[in-house]
């Protein structure tokens, strides 16, 4: 079985793709399906699907498959439990045709041009009856129905991964547009219609894929037979997607996009995360809202045995304490890291139960290092984490709590509190103004609770403070030299060093906030900060008379001259032991009355204005870059653009 199409170089003549792809119409009852089925290389060649995509409104062809795969899936289940290894192959080879070719007609052509692909019936040539015009959305729901009801066995892994790819490529549309979709047949079919009740289903699933992690079976116990010559499917089980195979047809030349890529210890996870990112994101419909993100939005604890209420739709309940500790391993991939923020951002039962949780460490200091390496990676991603971060800090719980807890793995013998200052300082030292505002953010919002500072975390706010006193100070001065350049010559126009001026002044403004927030609400439990600030107590003295600092320097100033006088009076030349013993007597002695107090410093991420125009494209560049991304050639997408490479 197969030997006749055992080599690559053998596709273009296999007698059996060039009759799918010529102008013989094919009867969905011909025992040609079974023919070109057992074949251990059903992937069609792109001459193949050129010819298909000319001849398919003339033959439907593509429809006839599509009728065929849909009778078999109707006894897959049972297959899977008769062990039936070949119908589940043939099966499995008939939906990656189906999902070659769909991937090739939503490049080429519109959505008008689809259906009609769809709606061809052999024995009324010309005519798109009624009884035809669904079966896009019946393979929509047979997907779904395989993803959420085909039980997961060694045998059936592979067509699991396949049907979930299968409906990734079925919303791949957007790769191909511009703008935001708003409307498409992916809205139409997803969100109304018998689709619609596998919403909370098919969510859970791909959610407890994700949470399970479960790898592809061994070499020996895949369903695809071997050739003995060695010249079967050379398909390894072990890259996790049948789709593989495409590197080698000329429909991609995105292989080495992909190569570079680590290796998914889980591909059925992976691409459910994928596909879960995708249909969260889709946008609503005009006449309602998107039941995915509704019910992403609304799913509770198991051990949660409260009602839902009658307004919620597409609730459903899944194991948090398993959902938090795969976030917590998965943390190095874009899509986890992403998954996490959804969650926080937008379910209240998901932010309720993490910062109720006492090993929060696990959670936080993976998001630590992608900060910690911030330019190590893509910008994104640095984003979804520090977001993740300032929506935590906002929870005064979780700002109480988390200095607590000390960890030895990250930054030796500090708690994880002072991880999130060192990451944040080192953060916000980047270029990138967005960084610097939301690391500012999360440290105030932490800043009430600071206690008992490491000497290097201290060191780090202060070091901050440095460099951005010393930038103020550079582009002061270029605004000086660029005002005297102005006065001899009138034609050249002037660099806004103003509006530059303005925002390093108001990133300064919120470091001193900061230190003022910590030295009001915890002084005693911070003599390293008091040490740092002493020991560079000169960068603070410039900005004491300053109109838009005076107001917040008053503590500061109080803090630097009380301290400093008990210095001098304690004599020269003292050793580092001693000037923190000081500090400690002192702080005793200094009366709390008299540091001035402000309004409590709470920032709260809010969600910019239409998200979608940043997430969509971003969900779809993962997919891109993800095995999935084979299906796709990079000059055809118009969504993001392409790196060079």
């Amino acid at each position: 079985m197969g030997s006749n199409s055992s080599r690559i170089g053998d596709l273009p003549k296999n007698q059996y793709l060039k009759k799918l792809s010529g102008t013989e119409s094919i009867s969905e009852n011909d025992p040609f399906w079974n023919q070109l089925l057992s074949f251990s290389f059903p992937a069609p060649t792109k001459g193949h699907i050129n010819l298909c995509v000319e001849n398919n409104p003339r033959t439907g062809n593509l429809g006839a498959l599509i009728k065929v795969f849909l009778s078999r899936t109707k006894e897959l289940k049972l297959s899977a439990e008769c062990q039936n290894h070949i119908f589940i192959w043939q099966t499995h080879n008939a939906l990656f045709i189906i999902c070659c070719l769909l991937k090739v007609f939503i490049c080429q052509m519109s959505e008008e041009e689809l259906q009609l692909h769809f709606t061809y019936e052999e024995k009324s040539p010309g005519n798109y009856s009624s009884d035809s015009e669904d079966l896009l959305e019946e393979l929509l729901c047979c997907l779904m129905q395989l993803i959420t009801d085909i039980p997961l066995l060694d045998i059936t892994y592979e067509i699991s991964v396949e049907a979930i790819s299968t409906m990734v490529v079925f919303l791949s549309c957007q790769l191909f547009h511009k703008e935001v979709l708003r409307q498409s047949i992916s809205h139409k079919y997803l969100m109304r219609g018998p689709c619609l009740p596998y919403t909370s289903k098919l969510v859970k699933t791909l959610l407890y894929n994700f949470i399970r992690q479960e790898k592809p079976p061994p070499p020996g116990a895949h369903v695809f037979p071997q050739q003995s010559d060695g010249g079967g499917l050379l398909y390894g089980l072990a890259s996790g997607v049948a789709t593989g195979l495409w590197t080698v047809f000329t429909l991609g030349g995105v292989g080495s996009k992909v190569a570079a890529s680590p290796e998914l210890s889980s591909p059925l996870a992976n691409q459910s995360l994928l596909l879960l990112l995708v249909l969260a994101n889709l946008t609503d419909a005009s006449d309602a809202p998107n039941p995915y993100r509704q019910a992403i939005m609304s799913f509770k604890n198991t051990q949660d045995s409260s009602p839902f209420p009658p307004s919620i739709p597409h609730a459903f309940q899944i194991n948090f304490n398993s959902l938090y500790t795969a976030l917590c391993e998965q943390q190095t991939s874009d899509q986890a890291t992403l998954l996490l923020y959804t969650l926080l951002h937008q379910n209240s039962n998901i932010r309720t139960y993490m910062l109720a949780r006492t090993d929060m460490e696990n959670l936080v200091l993976p998001i630590l290092e992608i900060l910690y390496h911030v330019e190590e990676r893509n910008s994104h991603h640095v984003y979804m984490a520090l977001i993740i971060l300032l929506i935590l800090t906002e929870d005064d719980g979780f700002n109480r709590s988390i200095h607590e807890i000390v960890d030895l793995n990250f930054l030796k013998s500090v708690t994880t509190e002072e991880d999130l200052i060192v990451c944040f300082t080192l953060a916000v030292s980047s270029q990138d103004k967005y960084l610097h505002t939301n690391c500012l953010a999360a440290l105030a919002n932490m800043s009430a609770q600071f206690r008992s500072l490491h000497q290097y975390a201290a060191q780090r706010i202060i070091s901050l403070f440095s460099l951005l006193s010393k930038k103020h100070n550079k582009v002061l001065e270029q605004a000086t030299q660029s005002l005297r350049g102005s006065l001899s010559s009138n034609d050249v126009p002037l660099p806004d060093y103003a509006q530059d001026l303005n925002v390093i002044e108001e990133v300064i403004r919120m470091m001193l906030e900061i230190i003022n927030s910590c030295l009001t609400n915890s002084l005693h439990h911070n003599p390293n900060l008091v040490y740092a600030l002493l020991y560079k107590r000169d960068l603070f003295e410039q900005f004491r008379t300053h109109p838009s600092f005076q107001d917040i320097m008053q503590n500061i100033d109080l803090v630097i001259t009380f301290f400093s006088s008990r210095l001098l009076q304690a004599g020269a030349e003292l050793s580092v032991e001693r000037v923190l013993e000081i500090i400690k007597q002192g702080v005793v002695a200094l009366p709390k009355d008299r540091l001035k107090k402000f309004p409590e410093l709470k920032f709260k991420y809010v969600e910019e204005e239409q998200p979608e125009e940043f997430f969509i494209p971003y969900v779809w560049s993962l997919v891109y870059n993800s095995a999935v991304g084979l299906y796709w050639n990079p000059q055809d997408i118009q969504l993001f653009t392409m790196d060079s490479d």
